[in-house]
């Protein structure tokens, strides 16, 4: 029974992390608006935490900390959050997308949604899920690649301290306030897809996702199907949203697999289907639930308390910047 209720509490978490996402945003917002405005709106503090929505400037970060050997102080929390969902995924299997990325909650609503209104969830043909999943690996390649090799020292010097990665933050809002045009269509064209299919965007698109998939297939935890109390009902392979024949696997070692517990909870046989450590010893859901949050929240404390969270751009800095006409890419 516990295990059924796995599904609940990672529902309560999903909504949890997307209510303070939004939370987040709305709070930038205001922060930005205060400069634009011309004071004429309230200062409120700038939230660190937005920065979890800057993973290329933690990649950039990442390096700059590799070559340069210091974490640099103008987006500090990009790097840490960046590192905290990597060890999640080293730890806990690809736990990040399924409880606690707001886009896979509200891809998985729309999915939801759409079986609902169709009776069912399509299926992309097996051929081209095959020409479409490399992608994410080809885009995750380009920007690993790009930064992490080819960018020398002294360009991530003198991008991380310049004025386009200092708004990069801002861009960003920008982007999502003032949607139009090919981004509106591209966004709307994924949503409307999600209603018919699980996950297109996470599947087949996102960079972020290949390289935690890849991370979790380190992780000592995976889900075990025990041959000899299985009853071949095929619930388990039914229910999880990345299409793995679960049924059919002794031990899940898939970067498909976002660890959502969807199949141990579908799974009627308690003791046929269960998340395990590599030393045979089972991990009940609701530790697994307890073990994503703490690891979560408790890498972003670790930021703050050894000083890398919060940014060091002064409030003399944001008033000339955000006022400042657009700033483009060196």
């Amino acid at each position: 029974m516990a295990e059924k209720k796995v599904q609940q509490v990672r529902l309560a978490v999903q909504w949890g992390f997307l209510l303070f996402s939004l939370y987040l945003g709305v709070t930038f917002y205001r922060f930005v608006l205060h400069f634009r405005s011309g004071g004429a709106t309230p200062f409120v503090e700038r939230p660190d935490g937005v920065e979890a929505f800057l993973p290329i400037s933690g990649l950039v970060s990442l390096k700059g900390w590799m070559t340069l050997g210091s974490i640099n102080d103008v987006h500090p929390a990009a790097l840490v959050v960046l590192l905290t969902v990597i060890a999640l995924s080293l730890l806990l299997k690809r736990s990040f997308c399924s409880w606690v990325c707001p886009v896979s909650t509200i891809t998985e609503v729309c999915w939801k949604v759409g079986t609902k209104l169709f009776g069912k969830n399509f299926k992309v043909w097996l051929w081209l899920d095959w020409l479409l999943r490399p992608i994410k690996y080809l885009l995750l390649a380009f920007f690993l690649f790009s930064i992490l090799v080819l960018m020398a020292p002294d360009s991530v010097a003198s991008f991380i301290t310049g004025d386009y990665n200092k708004m990069a933050d801002v861009k960003m809002l920008d982007f999502f306030v003032n949607l139009s045009g090919t981004p509106l269509v591209v966004i709307g064209v994924l949503l409307a897809l999600s209603f018919l299919f699980k996950n297109p965007f996470c599947r087949f698109l996102c960079p972020y996702g290949a390289l935690l998939g890849l991370v979790s297939r380190l992780s000592p935890v995976k889900v075990q199907r025990n041959e000899s109390a299985c009853i071949s009902c095929g619930g388990c392979t039914k229910a999880c949203p990345s299409y793995i024949d679960v049924m059919h696997k002794e031990r899940v070692c898939s970067e498909e697999c976002v660890g959502c517990l969807r199949c141990v909870s579908a799974c009627p046989k308690p003791e046929a289907l269960q998340l395990k450590a590599k030393n045979g010893k089972v991990v009940p859901g609701m530790v697994y639930a307890a073990l994503v949050v703490a690891v979560f929240i408790g890498g972003t404390l670790i930021g703050r308390a050894t000083g890398h969270w919060h940014s060091a751009i002064t409030k003399a800095d944001h008033q000339r910047l955000i006022t400042a006409p657009p700033v483009d890419h060196p």
